[in-house]
């Protein structure tokens, strides 16, 4: 394992070397954009037009090959508890990146394989399974969880400061990758994703990323390693076994899982969900920017009080922003539906970075938050995958996205019932 001190010793920093660490776990979550939703959803008219598949098969290649890099996310947990941050970050990266380049190709090798629509779904299914494993599986929970274990204190704040940045590079995104696409093609965007945000970034994780203080030499928050003052004490760790027998960890898990899913599909079919509406393409649009505003404003808020409060009022409030998006996405066609939507998801989204950043390791500790993190998060990945299908399925079958919506709506309130009577104990 390469030592913490090379390339150079992070104790000889003029500043706590913990927030080289929040840039470049802030970056690490942004890069992961490719194997983001919001990332893919931009190229889904273009892989339309060019593999000839209809949008319910594009969606089912995207279940697929989400559903199948969700069993493998609670064994790259524990990849991260043995090799470190460090080392998975940038090797997550560089996969990505490959797996970005291959899916630029897809149908040039359709075409010279001569396989038709049902090798280009391979082909694709193939491309979804390895970005989304390596980009919302692997390379976000890992970029996640390095930060969480230097700072303690300050360490919900902290995390709402890199979530301000997250939360506007996500929500912006699909503006951006829109524009780039308009401006240079989607093949050649695909290119420039995988050479700066892949190959670019995996360099320089290896070089300043650090797997924990103690490592280095230093202490949580920044305290003098000869001082006698400690940080916030830690949980107790539990293992993965004994919190899968724990209501605290399926009833987090489910409602940031039913946010994946729902935003999930609200994201990847974006265009044609606010089309059903009567709302053009602009339009559609535009709903990232209020969003972004709300789940920015919201996260910052949250992660200041995350310190001072428990978690369960905040995932109470955040079920309760996603009933009130629910109603507004049901009820789009209406002026106020929009804003519904944007203000229930936006602020919803915001706590759901919130929860997603704290839950596990202010429940059940850090000594194997990469294995029970990469359970949580393999859920999450799963409701992703069922959500764009789902909701174009139920589109076809009753000619409205409004009938799968209304599902979500009633499990998120049972959620939400759940929630609020769940005793939740953080000490």
């Amino acid at each position: 394992m390469i030592s913490a001190y090379w390339p150079f010793n992070p104790k000889k920093s003029p500043f706590f070397y913990g927030w080289v660490v929040f840039a470049f776990s802030t970056l690490g979550i942004l890069f992961s954009i490719p194997g983001q939703t919001m990332g893919l959803a931009v190229f889904t008219e273009s892989f339309i037009e060019v593999l000839g598949l209809s949008r319910t098969e594009l969606s089912l290649a995207y279940l697929f090959g989400t559903l199948g890099s969700s069993l493998f996310l609670a064994r790259a947990g524990r990849w991260y508890d043995i090799l470190g941050g460090r080392t998975m970050i940038t090797v997550a990266s560089l996969a990505l990146s490959l797996m970005v380049l291959y899916i630029s190709l897809v149908d040039i090798m359709s075409d010279f394989l001569r396989g038709g629509p049902l090798l280009g779904f391979c082909l694709i299914l193939f491309g979804y399974f390895g970005v989304r494993f390596f980009g919302q599986g692997v390379l976000t929970s890992c970029s996640r969880n390095v930060l969480l274990l230097w700072f303690v204190k300050k360490r919900g704040l902290v995390g709402g400061i890199r979530n301000i940045f997250v939360s506007l590079g996500f929500s912006l995104a699909p503006l951006v990758l829109a524009g780039l696409i308009s401006f240079f093609g989607w093949r050649e965007t695909l290119w420039i994703i995988a050479l700066v945000g892949g190959l670019g970034f995996s360099f320089f994780a290896f070089i300043f990323i650090r797997d924990n203080p103690e490592s280095c030499g230093l202490r949580a928050d920044g305290l003098d390693i000869n001082s006698s003052e400690t940080p916030t004490v830690e949980k107790s760790s539990q293992t993965l076994k004994e919190v899968q027998s724990n209501p605290i960890f399926w009833i987090y898990s489910l409602s940031l899982s039913i946010h994946a899913l729902f935003g999930t599909a609200l994201v990847f079919h974006i265009v044609s969900i606010f089309e059903e509406a009567g709302k053009g393409r602009s339009e559609a649009f535009s709903y990232f920017i209020p969003a972004a505003i709300f789940s920015t404003l919201s996260n910052l808020f949250a992660s200041w009080m995350s310190d001072k409060i428990n978690l369960k009022p905040i995932l109470i409030i955040m079920l309760i922003s996603f009933c009130i998006g629910s109603l507004g996405f049901i009820y789009l066609i209406n002026s106020w539906g929009f804003w519904l939507l944007a203000f229930g998801f936006g602020v919803g989204g915001g706590l759901w970075g919130v929860i997603s950043n704290l839950a596990i390791i202010r429940f059940f500790g850090s000594k194997h938050l990469g294995e029970i993190s990469g359970l949580s998060t393999s859920f999450n990945v799963v409701a992703s995958a069922i959500g764009p299908a789902a909701f174009s399925l139920g589109f076809d079958y009753f000619g409205s996205y409004a009938a799968p919506a209304k599902i979500c709506l009633i499990v998120i309130v049972i959620l939400l019932l759940t929630a609020i009577f769940l005793e939740q104990k953080e000490d």
